[in-house]
């Protein structure tokens, strides 16, 4: 087969890409599945803006054919420590922490909202397939990183497209569901993830410096010391 005609031939994919660790991994993993890889990233008035430039360079360096950064301002609405002028959380112990309190930096509706335009773009594309980056395991307790979320938005995306009323069936990813911190590395590492120039601080310096102490940071920090490892950033 000719470079061209298997060009030709990938499945499409939409893959949401934040430009931290997880959503990295996740490109990776869709790359290696064989798909033709249509990245997403979100202006979304975040206060780790500096994910985007990120979310740029992993969509860059991992072979995505298209990265779109659509901007929606959630900061209308507040509600969160990501999205409003509220203290980010310094120094829970995120690995006991009651997975039932639903933490500040919790943004919402976020990936209902972040799914449903990669769907839009799924339609138009003619893609089947949609990646997100949530985890189960290692995570801070967001209800729109379980399981039942995902099975659930599966469910809509059926139902509330044409292309589902026609009789095509959506895919929605979610391999890293469980997996804990350590084992989204160690898959990344292998296919090849270059970790420095992702960025996973929910309220880092003002030139990009993690904080080191947020949810996102601790838990990024507990998995690469798990597999004996400096974190490069």
């Amino acid at each position: 087969m000719s470079a061209a005609s298997k060009k030709k031939s990938l499945r499409k994919a939409v893959v949401l890409v934040s430009g931290g660790l997880d959503s990295a991994t996740v490109l990776a993993i869709a790359r290696k599945k064989g798909f033709e890889c249509y990245a997403l990233s979100f202006r979304y008035g975040q206060r780790h803006s500096g994910e985007l430039a990120a979310a740029k360079r992993v969509a860059r360096a991992l072979g995505a054919r298209e990265h779109k950064t659509l901007s929606l301002n959630l900061r209308t609405f507040g509600g969160s420590a990501l999205t409003a002028d509220l203290p980010v959380p310094k120094g829970r112990h995120v690995a006991n922490a009651n997975q039932n309190k639903i933490p500040i930096t919790y943004v919402p509706a976020r990936n209902t909202i972040f799914l449903s335009l990669a769907l839009a773009w799924a339609e138009v594309l003619g893609a089947s397939d949609i990646f997100i980056g949530v985890n189960a395991l290692d995570y801070s307790g967001y209800p729109d990183c379980r399981p039942a979320f995902i099975s659930a938005f599966q469910k809509l995306a059926d139902r509330a497209t044409r292309a589902g009323a026609e009789g095509s069936r959506f895919n929605i990813h979610a391999p890293l569901m469980k997996m804990d911190k350590a084992a989204i590395i160690r898959a990344g590492l292998k296919l090849g993830v270059d970790y420095g120039i992702t960025t996973s601080c929910y309220d880092p310096g003002p030139h990009g410096k993690p904080c080191g102490r947020c949810d996102a940071c601790q838990l990024r920090k507990k998995g690469f010391a798990a597999l004996g490892l400096v974190d490069p950033v």
